[in-house]
């Protein structure tokens, strides 16, 4: 396939554009090319599910970018890890898979993103599935591994059940509420990442091309219409010409920062980089969440994970069961136990994220995760809907330099309030009789007495970004408040649309990676329709 003649054109081969990629070249009617600024995922840490450490701060996977200082947390400049590799960052995160909560999805209709209601998308979801090795279902593996995870995990349960938290089999199951096992995009025990599900089946496909190393620079026009875009792979710049869109599934750093070099965007902003003005659309790169959580660790007194995986004798012990069985400690991610929960009686609906780990560790000044050797484990509490709204903003002109990432955390009440209830949420489970009894010592010894001003004093010095930028191409009724229509189309711009998490036009609680293929399995849909296909 000539890549300089094609119907779509798919910027990014991340869980986003791996479901287009697949859906988009389905029927053979179209030539579809995607393009991947990182390279392969045939990488041993990126399939072994326990990779997820080694991989953080990883940068042949990685765009490794860094938040501008953060005013509220205490200005930090925090790690942003991105991935840069075929299947984005479904190939680099934690593999947790949460669909999020009815209430999220019926915001983003109220917001204008009219037919994103609930009853729609968790047809969606039902359809994308499969939940069980032995029934018929879709391209994504949704497994339970509790079999496999660490004994330790119980305790995090029994703990919670004492302080009222119910414990739940599938927090993706329509109104559950409480603490159980995740359930994780891993299948035969090996990482089940967007590019599995759908980009390397549909690779066989004589219609599709994946080009990998290639860094889009910009958009071409035909007067306002995109008709394609200019990239570079090595020394050669590639321009191309797509005969139907060109779409952009960057994320919400890149999608923003892609627009805007092309012209698309606040354009005072623009002006001052010395890019021309193809369309003045303020919202370009307004709205980004994300979510914060806050981790406290204890020393324990019996053994946790870090008994295997933190010794080099048991790390040999776990790797030749893992290459025999596909079975044991390396097959299962990080997130153990977790759930949605109410910080308070009186919120509406849950409104904070739990992850318990049978595990303790540091990070190393080059943002290695490096196991406890002694036992331990982790409590994290991460906020679901926060209400502050930070910016990503062109750093420079070159599209070679990071954009400027803003996060404006804790900026209203409410995010400051909840975050002191979801830190008090990990004081009661800590002071259980369950976890008491199996800890020697919190390694953060003030931890238990602190008060609500200390408590929100330790977020913002604390918490750092769980890894869901979304937001900066928000879906919205029009161009005062939004950067697409309900059909992911940019406003005024044909030829265009953003489909990954920049789209969203809030955060929904919990893991954004499963809400993030759900749109894109919809927008596929709405992009063949709105072109006589199905």
């Amino acid at each position: 396939m000539e890549a300089q003649d094609v119907d779509f054109v798919i910027v990014g081969a991340g869980s986003a554009g791996c479901v287009l990629a697949n859906r988009l070249s389905e029927n053979g009617r179209h030539r579809v090319l995607v393009l991947e600024a990182g390279g392969s995922d045939a990488r041993v840490w990126v399939k072994v599910p326990v990779g997820y450490a080694v991989n953080y701060a990883n940068p042949a996977v990685n765009w490794g970018y860094h938040a501008a200082a953060d005013e509220g947390l205490a200005g930090r400049r925090i790690y942003w890890p991105r991935g840069r590799v075929i299947g984005g960052s479904s190939s680099i995160n934690a593999m947790a898979y949460v669909r999020g909560l009815p209430n999220d999805f019926d915001d983003w209709e109220a917001a204008g993103a009219r037919g994103w209601g609930w009853d729609t998308v968790e047809a969606a979801y039902d359809r994308m599935e499969t939940r069980s090795p032995t029934a018929a279902g879709g391209p994504v593996w949704v497994q339970d591994l509790s079999d496999q995870m660490h004994p330790f995990s119980h305790r995090f349960l029994e703990a919670g059940e004492s302080i009222g938290l119910a414990r739940i089999d599938d927090m993706n199951t329509t109104g559950a509420e409480g603490l159980g096992f995740y359930r994780s995009t891993v299948r035969g025990g090996v990482r089940w990442s967007a590019a599995d599900a759908f980009l390397r089946p549909a690779l066989r496909r004589p219609n599709l091309k994946v080009v990998t190393g290639a860094m889009v620079s910009g958009l071409a026009f035909d007067g306002a219409k995109v008709v394609g875009l200019t990239y570079r792979q090595g020394s050669h710049t590639v321009t191309l010409r797509a005969r139907r869109e060109v779409i952009l599934s960057a994320g919400a750093v890149n999608s923003p920062q892609l627009l805007m070099l092309s012209g698309i965007g606040p354009a005072a902003h623009l002006k001052d980089h010395g890019i021309e003005v193809r369309h003045n659309l303020p919202q370009v790169g307004e709205g980004l969440q994300d979510h914060l959580g806050v981790s406290y660790q204890f020393q324990a007194n019996i053994p946790t994970l870090n008994n295997v995986l933190g010794r080099p004798i048991g790390q040999m012990r776990a790797g030749i069961g893992y290459a025999l069985q596909r079975r044991g400690p390396l097959s299962v991610p990080v997130n153990q136990v977790g759930g949605l929960v109410r910080s308070s009686p009186d919120t509406a609906w849950p409104d904070v994220q739990l992850f318990c780990n049978p595990a303790s560790y540091e990070i190393t000044a080059k943002g290695r995760i490096v196991l406890d050797r002694d036992p331990g484990y982790l409590l994290c509490a991460q906020p679901c809907r926060p209400t502050s709204r930070g910016s990503v903003r062109l750093a420079s002109g070159d599209a070679r330099q990071a954009p400027a990432i803003r996060p404006n955390s804790l900026a209203t009440e409410e995010d400051r309030a909840t975050a002191i209830r979801a830190s008090r949420m990990l004081q009661a489970l800590s002071r259980t009789a369950q976890l008491k009894a199996v800890t020697k010592a919190p390694k953060c010894p003030e931890f238990d007495g602190m008060d609500d001003d200390a408590l929100l004093d330790a977020f913002r010095n604390r918490a750092t970004t769980v890894f869901h930028p979304s937001c900066t191409c928000r879906m919205g009724e029009s161009a005062a408040n939004s950067v697409l229509n309900s059909r992911l189309q940019v406003h005024d711009v044909p030829g265009l649309r953003v489909v990954d998490a920049s789209a969203f036009p809030s955060i929904t609680s919990g893991n954004i990676n499963a809400p993030t293929m759900m749109l894109a399995t919809r927008a596929a849909g709405m992009i063949l329709e709105d072109h006589g296909q199905t």
